[in-house]
């Protein structure tokens, strides 16, 4: 169709954490995306600009990284206590796929102001000073999330004091808290070990801990893969064996935790399990050049999203990290101590993040009740955006 028209859909471009994306209100889509399916995926693939074979995603609003091939579509909730529904989809950059199979903990934070700002909680919630709780029903995972945002002069505050690191200009703190990440009939270690033994055919036997809070995360000791765990982007990412490793223990974890029943099956599933290596804390020099002393932080964490080293941490392997650092004996927790803890403050390639866990120990094993942590968020752009109208026929 040469001379095809295009349609407008209201829009808003926002950053989440270290994360940004495209988030829609359902009600503003067509009638033909409001509904899960290939026009909803479509459409969300043409907004992004993808499939790419350039792998730049120029003819779209995506950034060609896992950090900006995000969307959000946000609704009000039927589910009682709750004040709105969050899907979130992650867009391959190079394939005609929508991943749904998981939460982004970064752009969670920004679903609290864009609810308000999109006129989807009551006004009677909404104080001239002080911090709106938004109730949040995350879709894809089916879980609750409580998202503080702060107001002034009956507004979302956007601006202010709070640096995140992986983000360079300061805004206003926003705390989220996941709440039962896992549910009380879900494993947190879903093969009931907190370290296996992990086969990976041409790498070998690793030691691994395997947990489900926040999102599936495969945890290694990074020097069983013959790292550090100080490293930055271009030390994983430009190595072609290097991530063709690291995909191939994503695959045979995600096996052994049962997400898929054959190894083939992991190539419909790019966004989730995580795979990320851990060791001491030890000092190195981020991203930005600052340094980051190992006093300032109980260990070291690096994780991979969509194929490649992520620039900072992923919000919901934040998730992870905490509640894996909480229970004493597996990998995350061995490498910040040993011993049993509230919160753990780890390095990530671009600097420091801390995160609180609160986890409980049953008959039936380990439970989280909830993680928390600070993030920050901020409106960049809204308005409209446009696609092709043949998307819709």
């Amino acid at each position: 169709m040469t001379n095809g028209k295009q349609c407008r859909v209201a829009a808003t471009y926002m950053r989440g954490g270290t994360s940004k994306g495209v988030f829609l209100n359902l009600e503003d889509l067509p009638q033909a995306a409001q509904v899960p399916g290939k026009v909803r995926d479509d459409f969300l693939l043409r907004v992004i600009g993808s499939p790419d074979a350039y792998g730049k995603q120029i003819d779209g609003m995506g950034g060609a990284t896992s950090s900006t091939s995000k969307t959000v579509i946000v609704s009000k909730s039927d589910k009682p206590d709750h004040d709105v529904d969050y899907l979130f989809g992650q867009v391959s950059i190079d394939k005609a796929f929508v991943d749904w199979g998981g939460n982004c903990g970064n752009l969670s934070a920004a679903v609290g102001p864009f609810a308000i700002h999109a006129g989807l909680i009551d006004k009677d919630r909404i104080p001239n000073e002080g911090v709106v709780s938004v109730r949040v029903w995350q879709v894809n995972i089916q879980k609750s999330i409580l998202i503080d945002v702060p107001i002034v002069d009956g507004e979302v505050q956007e601006l202010g004091d709070f640096m995140l690191d992986g983000v360079t200009f300061p805004a206003a703190e926003i705390k989220v808290d996941f709440v039962k990440p896992i549910a009380d009939d879900e494993a947190l270690f879903p093969t009931g070990s907190l370290i296996d033994d992990l086969k990976v055919p041409g790498v070998g036997t690793l030691n691994a801990t395997l947990i489900t809070a926040g999102i599936p995360t495969i945890f290694i000791d990074a020097d069983s893969v013959g790292y550090s765990g100080t490293e930055l982007q271009e030390a994983i990412n430009n190595d072609t064996q290097a991530l063709a490793m690291f995909e191939t223990i994503r695959a045979y974890g995600a096996l052994k935790m049962g997400l898929i029943s054959e190894i083939e099956d992991i190539k419909t599933s790019q966004h989730s399990p995580k795979v990320a290596f851990v060791s001491k804390a030890k000092p190195y020099q981020s991203s930005s050049g600052e340094l980051v002393s190992a006093s300032d932080i109980d260990l070291n964490v690096r994780a991979l999203s969509m194929g490649k080293l992520h620039h900072a941490m992923m919000g919901t392997a934040a998730v992870a990290i905490a509640s894996a650092a909480s229970v004493p004996g597996t990998l995350v927790n061995l490498a910040a101590g040993g011993y049993g803890r509230d919160y753990v403050t780890f390095g990530h390639p671009s600097g420091k993040l801390k995160v609180g866990a609160k986890v409980t120990q049953v008959p039936s094993g380990w439970q989280v009740e909830q993680v928390s942590m600070s993030r920050s968020a901020r409106i960049i752009m809204e308005g409209f955006v446009h696609v092709p109208s043949n998307i819709f026929e």
